[in-house]
């Protein structure tokens, strides 16, 4: 090698810690208040990071003209660059960037270490993984968006820390903010929340393959596989049918829920494309049971229309019961009009949806009467335990004060966000059917059955461990996360279990302590808000599928229990 490209190599070598030093420093800055550093000035170590970055593509270009002088691996380094210099108040953006290129660099660096470098291999042949990675991505892409001094309105400036948990929010369809959507956020920031809602709530690996399909391109069995993970399908469908079905549905769903709430929005804003833009942000973001909304009390001040109700309420009802439920009903009851022809998984949820907002609606009722709807008419005391019974499993828009509600309102509130939605659907929590389950076998035990029975089926045994497993996991998760939390926050103990379990369930619903939230308490609710929106499960079969079954069983023995 010549002399001068080896010495040049070395320099590059030395860059390159340089700039994963600078990575570094920007992770520990979500934890820190940049500003607040008296010995630097931002501005100064932005600068700095831009000329180490600059200095590392001049030496790859010199000394490794193969990789560094093509333009698609040179465009985003020149695009944030270019950001960072010209563009007023984008340090944070160009940080942040750098931070997530270093991050990369490493685990590109180890893939090509590690196994042989079959890292890649291993990470898309496992669908859990690979769609926890699919929904980390997102959020990356979305906390650079919103840091960039367009998303916010002039004079408002956003934090590493707010941005990312907006972004972790809107994907994993949550609903809970520091900041209010709709005033603090530019409509440039908007439209990037709701764009993260509708990927969020569809799947990523679902719109990407909408998109293929749309090109005339066949799903390999990987993407097959990926998809089925994201919507819940139980058993092997047509997946190209059921990508075109869940895209069709969606549109259909969001466009006439925006075109029913614009029968009231026109009548409350100046302009009417207002109104249109408003009526298509709540549509989306009530299908996808995201709970954002552009209003500052959600949608407390509509509390006795019923339009708005009725609309609201039902796009987050069909957005919940699941993708594969929406097609299965389609097929068999709009078309055939056969009941019975419901499979075992639509009929669960179909079932344990009704209950649930049957009960909700009743508990809310007598519970709120005197409280947070003391001095209603009775109309809408029923209209509002109705929605708040529908918006409580997973939606998070609220017509009553959550901060005002009486304690058994609030420990209903508690476990009916724990229940959550449906599989493959938009929403989170341990899913109906996982009550349905726990139900059915507690009376078959209470009936002597040795078999779990749902509607003349029976469930298998590994249906029930996994229930076992997904009940125990989550409750040891959210328990380890709320004794942190307690430990952070200052708030009451009530409090802090709502808001942990309201991420978990990204359900969006708070008492009020979440723009007041601590450093500490904002990182552990993001993290409740992304298990809470892949699911416990996934995270556990990620783990279990890289390890061997063992080929051998032990000898059964009995124990005690109760």
């Amino acid at each position: 090698m010549n002399p001068i490209i080896r010495f040049l190599k070395s320099i590059e070598h030395w860059v390159l810690l340089l700039l994963h030093v600078c990575g570094l420093l920007n992770l520990l800055m979500i934890f820190m208040d940049p500003g607040g550093l008296g010995f630097i000035s931002l501005r100064y170590y932005t600068l700095v990071s831009i000329y180490l970055l600059l200095l590392d593509i001049l030496l790859r270009a010199i000394t490794d003209t193969h990789s560094a002088l093509r333009p698609r691996n040179l465009l985003p380094d020149l695009a944030f660059i270019a950001i960072g210099l010209f563009l007023h108040q984008a340090d944070g953006v160009f940080q942040f960037y750098l931070m997530g290129r270093q991050s990369y660099l490493i685990i590109r660096w180890l893939s090509m270490h590690s196994y042989e470098g079959r890292f890649i291999d291993k990470l898309s042949s496992n669908p859990p993984v690979f769609l926890m990675f699919t929904f980390m991505i997102t959020i990356f892409i979305g906390t650079l968006l919103l840091l960039l001094p367009i998303a916010v309105v002039p004079g408002n400036t956003i934090s590493l820390l707010d941005a990312l948990f907006t972004s972790t929010s809107a994907t994993c369809v949550t609903g809970l903010t520091v900041h209010d959507i709709g005033t603090y956020f530019s409509l440039f920031g908007q439209i990037v929340i709701l764009l993260l809602i509708q990927v969020g709530g569809l799947g990523i690996m679902t719109i990407s393959s909408a998109i293929a399909v749309m090109l005339g391109q066949k799903l390999t069995l990987k993407r097959e596989s990926l998809v089925q993970n994201v919507v819940g399908a139980s058993t092997r469908v047509d997946m190209v049918q059921l990508v075109k079905s869940v895209v069709l549905v969606t549109a259909i769903f969001e466009l006439i829920g925006a075109a029913l709430l614009f029968l009231t929005f026109r009548h409350d804003f100046i302009s009417p494309w207002q109104g249109v833009y408003y009526s298509l942000f709540h549509s989306v973001s009530a299908f996808c049971n995201a709970g954002f909304s552009l209003f500052s009390d959600s949608f407390m001040s509509y509390r006795s229309n019923i339009n708005i109700n009725l609309v609201i309420t039902s796009l987050i009802i069909v957005g919940g019961i699941g993708f594969p439920v929406m097609v299965d009903v389609q097929k068999n009851i709009f078309r055939r009009f056969k009941i019975s022809r419901l499979s075992l998984h639509s009929k669960a949820v179909l079932v344990c949806t009704i209950v649930l907002l049957l009960m909700g609606t009743l508990i809310f009722f007598f519970g709120e009467y005197n409280a947070t709807m003391k001095g209603m008419s009775f109309g809408d005391r029923i209209l509002s335990s109705y929605f708040q019974s529908v918006t409580t499993r997973t939606a998070g828009f609220n017509t009553i004060d959550n901060g005002g509600m009486s304690h058994q309102s609030v420990f209903t509130s508690i476990i009916m966000m724990f229940i959550g939605a449906s599989p493959g659907s938009t929403g989170g929590g341990v899913k109906t059917t996982t009550l349905v389950i726990v139900v059915v076998a507690m009376l078959s035990l209470f009936g002597g059955n040795r078999d779990v029975n749902l509607f003349k089926r029976k469930v298998s045994d590994d249906i029930i461990k996994r229930v076992l497993a997904l009940i125990t996991g989550s409750v040891l998760f959210l328990s380890i996360m709320i004794f942190l939390l307690l430990q952070c926050e200052p708030y009451s103990f009530e409090k802090v279990v709502f808001e942990a379990i309201s991420a978990f369930g990204t359900v969006g619903l708070s008492m009020g302590i979440t723009s007041a939230l601590s450093v500490g308490g904002k990182i552990i609710i993001i993290m409740l808000m992304y298990l809470g929106r892949i699911g416990p499960l996934t995270l556990i079969f990620a783990i279990s599928a890289t390890r061997q079954r063992a080929s051998y069983q032990y000898v059964e023995e009995k124990i005690s229990i109760g």
